[in-house]
């Protein structure tokens, strides 16, 4: 038993020891899942034209701010400054953070702004669009909730490269090489 026991603390070791695995899989994991669902987000709200971005759809505003662009009559000129600013930021994180992630490049600062992302768009679809049905529990034997369990996951994702940093084969290790 103990030879199987040496056999199986050497392999442990040796997965331990390679520091490179976890955040370079977490980064090849979330380009696989999560990439193109927040380019095809952001895609969803941009406005027309080349400045599209800077004047969203009337869709961004109907997604981010349900409850007050109902209340304005869905009149995109009706919102203030403040909801033009975050439709906008939204919109601009859904293409910027999920790309910096897979390129490995502010690795740790892009997997704390989609975390906080995945925040408030989490309350904003149980709040602001009523999905509460949604919202699952935790420790039931239904593991496909669209908030609790599948965005349980993501954040777990996000948060091991927040704290092991998007690994060697990254950006941030080449600039880090270089700059010392």
């Amino acid at each position: 038993m103990s030879r199987y026991a040496a056999l199986y603390r050497n392999f442990a070791d040796r997965i331990e020891a390679a520091e490179w695995l976890l955040p370079t899989l977490a980064r090849v994991v979330f380009g696989g899942v999560l990439l193109v669902y927040y380019l095809n987000s952001g895609l969803t709200k941009l406005g027309d034209g080349l400045w599209g971005v800077l004047q969203p759809a009337a869709g961004a505003y109907a997604q981010i701010f349900p409850r007050a662009f109902e209340a304005v009559g869905y009149d995109i000129n009706a919102l203030g400054l403040f909801h033009r600013v975050v439709v906008v930021a939204g919109t601009l994180s859904e293409f910027i953070l999920p790309v910096l992630i897979v390129i490995g490049l502010l690795t740790r600062l892009s997997a704390l702004g989609i975390i906080v992302f995945i925040t408030l768009q989490s309350l904003t679809d149980v709040y602001g669009h009523g999905q509460a049905a949604s919202l699952g529990a935790w420790f039931d034997r239904f593991p496909d909730a669209l908030i609790l369990d599948q965005r349980a996951l993501w954040v777990f994702l996000l948060l091991l490269l927040v704290i092991k940093g998007a690994g060697p084969l990254s950006l941030d290790h080449a600039i880090r090489r270089l700059y010392g």
